[in-house]
């Protein structure tokens, strides 16, 4: 009987950007991809609808990070705004429970920046500000 294994902690993780780790992200949501089926009929056999793979979809990625002096990430978007789209290699990382050895990697190959919100501001609260960047990529590898 194997051995339970338990679950990995969702807050060991860091995102790198072209290699390089940027800033502290709090989160990462909205990692998926998707497979639509293209339904068709076999000639002979009307009644019974088959299924195929089709387009394959990567949904936005979604980083919330702490609003710093740091301006990379939005020197990042502006060129997306202004048109010259620049496309990076991103990973994001998962560590162990003690957060010192990766045990997982996603990597979002040519991602850019398609969103960005502004951090709530509230002169009543005590909170981080924190802002959020969305990303798309054209495809996903898991190591």
């Amino acid at each position: 009987m194997p051995d339970n294994v338990d679950p990995y902690r969702n807050y060991n993780f860091k995102v790198e950007i072209g290699g390089v780790t940027e800033g502290h992200f709090t989160e990462c949501s909205r990692l998926g991809a998707s497979v639509s089926p293209i339904q068709y009929r076999e000639a002979g056999n009307s009644q019974v609808v088959r299924h195929i793979p089709g387009r394959v979809d990567y949904g936005e990625v979604t980083l919330s990070y702490g609003l710093t002096s740091s301006n990379q990430l939005w020197e990042w978007l502006l060129s997306a705004i202004q048109g010259r789209v620049e496309r990076k290699n991103i990973s994001i990382v998962l560590f162990d429970n003690e957060g010192t050895n990766e045990v997982m990697r996603w990597n979002l190959l040519e991602a850019w920046p398609t969103k960005w919100q502004s951090a709530g501001f509230n002169a009543l609260s005590h909170e981080i500000a924190i802002e959020n960047l969305s990303l798309v990529f054209d495809a996903l590898e898991r190591g």
